[in-house]
């Protein structure tokens, strides 16, 4: 049997820094995988096995963030490690949205905290505790009821945001995720098309069977203003995307960052639909005012929302049950898949779409 010290030599060194909190985490009610584990033997050793080709082979994607379980219920978490002398308003912003009665509403669509554990021996360091989820882009929307769906959920959480004075400031396409609602299998957090062992793909239903919940995610640059404060103005602090129209003019003088979000979010529709997917081209003139280059013509997001509301008002069923085909998508099995499924829902009158006009 391979010693400790062997076995944690294929670990990272910001995956030794959770190797070292295990045990801390796990009296908290959070187990890590066995990889990360005081006592772990990797599970090839003495075998032909090949470390990614095992679940415990793979690591976090990420140095500041990690999957683990919590111990009561089995629920799948992830905790997310942050220094609050760089990030101070995170937690505030993420509490604020927990708390009744904005946690119960339908509209909020940031991400929940569970808990915040305060790390042991550490001025600053804090980890959050929210529920693990997934990519929002994956696996591929089939219906324009299914993009109808997602970008309800957007613009009602971004404008759900605004109206309650924060402004995120960097909803990017990275920053929206979804529930695991659509998955038959438990998918693993490092390699989340596959199944949580690793052994196969992880299976799933499609969005129109299972309506997944979107989400925004990270506040760590986000801002709360007095609602007295019509026009804040910031000093902005560039996020995950550098195209920003008005950094690119001087990146030094004060902005309001609410027209900001407005072009993040339009943005991130474009790289995600409008740039990868045919069928979705009643999105672009909304989408082309929101990412106006003068933040001033940009709408707000009551206008954004209001606008898609009648826009899609105008769907007939049939139209929400047509095709959108991603550019890696298009073949004849696929077209021939897309219209068995719609048959399907339409024999099982399974609705084109789930969220409902506001």
């Amino acid at each position: 049997m391979a010693s400790t010290s062997a076995a944690h030599s294929h670990l990272a060194e910001f995956e030794i820094w959770w190797r070292d909190h295990y045990n801390f985490l796990e009296g908290k009610g959070y187990k890590l995988r066995s990889r990360y584990s005081p006592d772990w033997v990797p599970s090839w050793t003495n075998t032909n096995k090949i470390d990614i080709n095992c679940e415990d082979g793979i690591s976090s994607p990420h140095y500041l963030l990690l999957d683990a379980r919590r111990t009561r219920d089995g629920a799948r978490v992830l905790l997310k490690c942050i220094d609050v002398s760089r990030h101070p308003y995170e937690i505030e912003i993420g509490r604020y949205f927990c708390s009744s009665p904005l946690g119960e509403d339908p509209a909020n669509h940031c991400v929940p905290i569970y808990d915040v554990l305060e790390v042991p021996d550490t001025e600053n360091l804090m980890i959050l505790v929210m529920p693990l989820l997934r990519n929002a882009t994956d696996p591929y929307f089939d219906t324009v009821g299914e993009v109808v769906d997602c970008i309800h959920q957007l613009f009602e959480g971004l404008r759900f945001m605004h109206r309650h004075h924060v402004a995120h400031r960097d909803c990017m396409q990275l920053n929206i995720l979804m529930d695991g609602s659509m998955f038959i299998d438990a998918w693993h957090p490092s390699e989340q098309y596959m199944s949580e062992d690793l052994k196969r793909a992880a299976r799933h239903r499609t969005r129109t069977q299972s309506p997944p919940r979107y989400y925004y995610i990270d506040f760590g640059i986000s801002r709360k203003y007095e609602e007295s404060n019509t026009n804040p103005l910031e000093v902005p602090i560039f996020g995950g995307d550098k195209d920003v129209p008005e950094f690119k003019e001087d990146n030094f003088k004060p902005r309001n960052p609410f027209p900001t979000d407005v072009w993040y979010l339009g943005h991130a529709i474009q790289e995600t639909f409008l740039d990868r997917y045919s069928g979705v081209e009643f999105l672009s003139g909304l989408v082309s005012d929101m990412m106006h280059s003068d933040p001033a013509q940009r709408p707000d997001m009551d206008e954004v929302f209001s606008r898609f509301q009648i826009l899609r008002q105008g769907f007939s069923n049939w139209k929400l049950r047509s095709r959108v085909a991603h550019e890696d998508d298009s073949s004849l099995f696929d077209f021939l898949a897309h219209w068995a499924r719609r048959i399907q829902y339409i024999v099982r009158r399974i609705s084109p779409t789930h969220t409902s006009l506001s």
